[in-house]
């Protein structure tokens, strides 16, 4: 609980302050847990409050609490970079949208990103690639994590970056200029008895119409409409051996990113429930998505 309020993230602004006065932290984990609580059981609930974070945490990277210059002899450099990290949260956004839009946009175009796979520089890039997933794997299931679970959570943070810290990003420059102003919104954490039983079954709930939701329709339906368009070059035109020398990881990116989106699929096209995305949500997303698949090809 935070002391120091006027900030989204009170409670960091707050152990900033302390420790700006010469406190120190110390991790301490116990097995008996200490503390318990209710998290979000929803989508929608998880990214309205990592969007609050991160559009909390980059404000006070800009205020006199900033890490990157407040109290420099009383904060260690390490807890200062950890800090840091924190702070630049909704920067990653560009990253991870150049991540989940600029292969499957060269794919549709037929630009190679990579080098062909019998190029000797095609090694470097499989090894970073499968390396960086089994590392991150292999850390997962240490902390006494699941396949699934790590499925689950690369999938939320996919989530997260295209969206939540996105529009956090966005709200930071508005209000920087005084065109907005960042309410406290304080996420909700009942569910109604259907809500609760698709928890219970490890459903991906929706139910609402929310732009962070057609953000992430639409990047999954490009993606998924990239991947189509690919694959029918592939088997049914003579450029076919081409798309596999030459952008063999691209399109296994792009399946990586069709395969990650499948419960929005299930919520746009399969799922009756509802905690299915809206109609409204499924049709702007679809007109969205073709509309830069066609305009890619004319335009580039």
């Amino acid at each position: 609980m935070g002391l120091r309020y006027g900030c989204l993230v009170e409670d960091v602004i707050t152990g900033l302050s302390i420790q700006s006065q010469g406190w120190k932290s110390v991790y301490y984990n116990p097995t008996r847990k200490a503390f318990l609580g209710l998290a979000p059981t929803t989508l929608l609930q998880t990214l309205v409050q990592h969007k609050r974070w991160a559009e909390g945490v980059l404000q006070i990277l800009f205020s006199n609490y900033s890490p990157a210059w407040c109290s420099l002899t009383m904060i260690s450099v390490g807890l200062r970079m950890g800090y840091l990290h924190y702070n630049l949260w909704a920067t990653t956004c560009f990253p991870t949208l150049c991540y989940s839009i600029i292969p499957s946009l060269c794919l549709l175009l037929g630009i190679p990103l990579f080098p062909k796979i019998y190029s000797p520089w095609f090694i470097p890039f499989a090894f970073v690639i499968l390396g960086e997933s089994i590392h991150n794997l292999s850390e997962f299931l240490i902390i006494g994590g699941t396949i699934k679970g790590w499925w689950n959570d690369s999938r939320v943070w996919l989530y997260k970056g295209t969206s939540s810290y996105l529009f956090a990003f966005i709200d930071n420059v508005l209000k920087f200029f005084g065109l907005s102003d960042s309410p406290f919104i304080i996420t909700a954490k009942f569910m109604d008895e259907d809500v609760s039983q698709r928890y219970e079954k490890e459903v991906m709930e929706f139910g609402a119409s929310s732009p962070l939701f057609t953000v992430l329709a639409t990047l999954a339906l490009f993606n998924l409409f990239c991947l189509l368009a690919t694959l029918k070059e592939l088997f049914l035109s003579e450029g076919g051996v081409r798309v596999y020398e030459e952008m063999l990881l691209q399109v296994l990116l792009c399946c990586f990113l069709v395969f990650i989106n499948f419960p929005i699929y299930q919520g746009l096209f399969l799922r009756m429930d509802k905690g299915s995305l809206p109609t409204s949500t499924a049709i702007k997303s679809i007109a969205l998505a073709l509309s830069a698949c066609v305009l890619s090809k004319i335009l580039i």
